[in-house]
């Protein structure tokens, strides 16, 4: 009955695809055409919540790591939970009740946080589904909460017009576990399909992109698996992590894209896919920087996706917190590059948000109050920025904090104005934007137009200015701010 309901889940993906107007190849998918307002968005919310937030320590990577011999996960679960074979990752399914989640106030903070989407991870490298599924028993719906926490929160984000998206990371589950066979655990042989810890092979060298590759019979699960996300949930955007690169992946890849995109035409959605490395061909989907950014202005449209947290995706006792104000300042920089924010939260086991994560985006909130006008629907300027403040480009990037000066300011563009954001407001007022000197046309300057006013977002005061060959010098008397102070010029 179950191989019957597979065969036709595959038979109505393959009619989708041949009836919509995308095939499953790079030609096709290419004609794919940016959300709108994915682009305008600019903000959103990623959370990592699981079974991995029981335990709640190390990362939620615990599954993995606490079957490595001799790892400080290892090592802690061993002394707090006891040997392996007793007590598994499995065993943590009954302990994640989610008792006090509550998806109206979850999406009442986003919605102060400022965020116009939210992604939740649907589904980690453990193999837990955080929604009703009918391909898998092991799932929030039917075990744990027995609530279905992706299908309630969307609700209650939709009454708050917050766009819901969902997070795919099942590729990685064929070796996540893995390591639970090279000792006495509850992960053994046979373990076939439907198994919690389905199919526990061998981690790979993750550089090795051809071998070895998952089954056939895996990349359909997981084909099937995303497609059950979108028929069920009709996220706006769809995420994936790292190993979709893998070439045996890129078949069934091509075949998600087409299937997505196609259903999206049929409701009349507006959808993305983010991705990373270069799983898609570029242009099909949107480009996602892991803890980091470009260092330059980018003329496609890309996302940054990092974390409140520097150490851990998840909720653990001992989280390594930025501040609201580093995560403003790479919010800034990053839609002045023509970027997007995907800044992670991650709940306790219990449906809670800690109180420093609801601290962090309450403060990005009240600064958006103000200055949104700066980020949301804006477009890049002819360069993003200027001043001495180098940023580091990459992946994996953004453990370090940024030592932003007054002379690091950023642009952007919404209407009949141009912003300047000063990352560090100086104490004396005193700002000089080298960007917009009074220069003589003939040498391309950056800016030859005229400026009719100048305000300051969030402040009555009216500062006195003026251009010359050095830079548009302003000058403020009362303005103080510990965040990034926004230069609203009107332009004629």
């Amino acid at each position: 009955m179950i191989d019957k309901k597979y065969t036709n889940y595959l038979k109505e993906i393959d009619r989708v695809i041949k009836e919509g107007k995308y095939d499953d190849n790079w030609d096709s998918l290419s004609k794919y055409e940016l959300a709108k307002w994915y682009r305008d968005a600019k903000f959103g919310i990623f959370i990592h919540w699981g079974v991995y937030s029981v335990p709640a320590f190390g990362s939620e990577w615990y599954s993995r790591n606490m079957y490595i011999q001799g790892s400080k996960e290892f090592e802690h679960h061993v002394k707090t939970y006891g040997n392996h074979k007793e007590f598994g990752y499995k065993d943590f399914i009954p302990l994640f009740k989610a008792e006090r989640f509550d998806p109206v106030e979850w999406a009442d903070l986003f919605k102060e946080a400022g965020a116009r989407y939210v992604m939740p991870v649907a589904e980690h490298h453990d193999g837990f589904q955080m929604y009703k599924s009918d391909y898998s028993h092991f799932n929030a719906y039917e075990m744990g909460p027995q609530r279905d926490i992706l299908g309630e929160l969307g609700d209650s984000l939709e009454e708050r017009d917050i766009s819901l998206c969902a997070s795919s990371h099942r590729i990685e589950h064929w070796f996540f576990m893995g390591h639970g066979k090279e000792f006495d655990s509850d992960i053994k042989e046979p373990l076939e399909k439907g198994d919690f810890y389905w199919a526990a092979m061998p981690e790979p060298n993750h550089q090795d992109l051809f071998s070895p590759s998952p089954s056939e019979e895996f990349l359909e699960d997981w084909l099937i698996r995303t497609c059950e996300i979108v028929d069920r949930y009709r996220p706006k955007i769809m995420y994936f992590d790292w190993w979709i690169q893998h070439h045996a992946v890129k078949p069934y890849l091509k075949k998600f894209a087409a299937y997505y995109y196609n259903r999206a035409d049929e409701w009349g959605m507006d959808v993305a896919i983010n991705y990373k490395h270069d799983a898609f061909m570029f242009g099909s989907a949107v480009v996602d920087i892991e803890r980091g950014q470009f260092s330059e202005q980018k003329p496609y449209f890309w996302q940054t996706d990092t974390s409140v947290a520097k150490n851990s995706w998840c909720y653990t006792e001992n989280n390594d917190y930025k501040t609201a104000n580093e995560i403003i300042c790479d919010l800034v920089d990053i839609v002045s590059k023509n970027g997007s924010l995907l800044l992670n939260i991650g709940p306790k086991a219990d449906g809670t948000i800690p109180d420093e994560d609801k601290t962090i985006l309450l403060e990005i909130g009240n600064w958006l109050k103000v200055n949104g006008e700066a980020i949301y629907d804006s477009k890049v300027w002819r360069k993003s920025g200027e001043g001495p403040t180098e940023i580091q480009e990459g992946q994996f990037t953004d453990s370090k904090s940024k030592e932003f000066t007054s002379e690091d300011i950023r642009f952007t563009v919404n209407g009949s104005y141009l912003y300047a954001t000063v990352l560090n407001y100086p104490e004396d007022g005193k700002v000089n934007i080298q960007s917009l000197a009074e220069k003589d046309a003939s040498k391309l300057p950056h800016f030859h137009g005229i400026i009719k006013n100048i305000s300051i977002l969030g402040f009555e005061e009216k500062p006195s200015w003026n251009r010359t060959e050095d830079g548009l010098e302003i000058t403020t008397d009362q303005v103080s701010s510990d965040k990034p102070v926004v230069f609203k010029l009107l332009i004629d």
